[in-house]
């Protein structure tokens, strides 16, 4: 089993180069960055003696629990995607955390980032999960990165949902690529609170065959990309005038349907309301029932021409 510690730093041609005429412990404290990507690392040991440690590279390694990086407060930067990771623990030390990749482990619930408040970037994507297992969401730590989280990568986690990631209203750069995102109407709620997104992927969900798909989101937000393709924004004006043009339309239709069901039938009308006049109503019976009676009925008046 291999083990990160202060050895295998000292073992590494590429840090021992960077000494200096340093000592060992001299080095150790000016250290900034770590490389140990692909070495078949299993665990990580005491390296505490790294306190100005900023950028830590251990992807592509065997890791199966982040730990003993409680000392590393200075870390902007940690790179452990790729790994056997299951648990996101242990990391609520690192409070200048500004970039976390975590993508490509083992990962079901995303949690325990409820006191990194200067994250920007959150890199998730293709956890390899058992068969009929999504990628969950704790609340708490959604709500916790509502006002630092820009970039946010969570594609290929059989992701159905992301209203509860309404909260993010600081996200410039979202990817959710090849999840099983379906509702149209639930992506433009969540993107109206979003007003800063500038690019998007959603390629790959089932989604991007509705109608008007890429036409609705590019109206009812501000994005610049949309999977993988530029948004211009005369395409943009078009389209808003497109849709004012068709709103307008339908509430021009309404309004005439609703004028033309409030007008009576001319018959119905009532004129004798305040002892005007007689009801259309009847008037049009009398003259019906004058036109159906017999010729001998209508004749029976005398013909004072005739008489006289």
């Amino acid at each position: 089993m291999v083990h990160l510690t202060l050895d295998l730093i000292a073992k590494s041609k590429n840090h021992f180069k960077k000494k200096r005429g340093l000592s060992f412990p001299e080095y150790l404290h000016a250290l900034t960055h770590l490389h140990f990507s692909s070495k078949s690392i299993e665990h990580i040991g005491d390296i505490s003696m790294c306190r100005n440690l900023t950028v830590l590279y251990l992807d592509y390694n065997q890791i199966t629990h982040i730990c003993n990086l409680d000392f590393a407060s200075n870390l902007t930067h940690l790179h452990m995607q790729n790994n056997n990771i299951t648990h996101m623990d242990n990391l609520s030390n690192l409070h200048r955390l500004t970039k976390l990749y975590l993508g490509g482990n083992r990962i079901a619930v995303v949690e325990g980032l409820k006191k990194l408040g200067e994250l920007k970037e959150l890199h998730l994507e293709n956890q390899r999960l058992a068969p009929g297992e999504k990628l969950l969401f704790d609340p708490k730590t959604l709500l916790s990165l509502a006002e630092s989280l820009c970039v946010l990568n969570i594609s290929s986690n059989n992701i159905d949902s992301i209203k509860d990631m309404i909260v993010l209203k600081e996200l410039r750069d979202f990817s959710a690529a090849d999840n099983k995102l379906h509702s149209i109407e639930e992506l433009e709620e969540v993107l109206s609170h979003w007003p800063q997104l500038l690019q998007m992927n959603l390629s790959g969900n089932p989604v991007c065959k509705k109608a008007k798909y890429r036409d609705r989101l590019i109206v009812c937000t501000s994005l610049v990309i949309l999977d993988g393709k530029e948004i211009t924004e005369l395409n943009r004006r078009f389209l808003i005038n497109w849709k004012a043009a068709k709103e307008a339309r339908k509430i021009k239709n309404n309004q005439h349907v609703t004028k033309t069901q409030s007008i009576p039938h001319p018959l119905t009308w009532d004129l004798s309301v305040a002892g005007e006049g007689p009801h259309l109503g009847h008037i049009h019976s009398h003259v019906k029932m004058q036109q159906l009676q017999p010729q001998s009925l209508r004749s029976a008046t005398p013909d004072h021409r005739k008489l006289s």
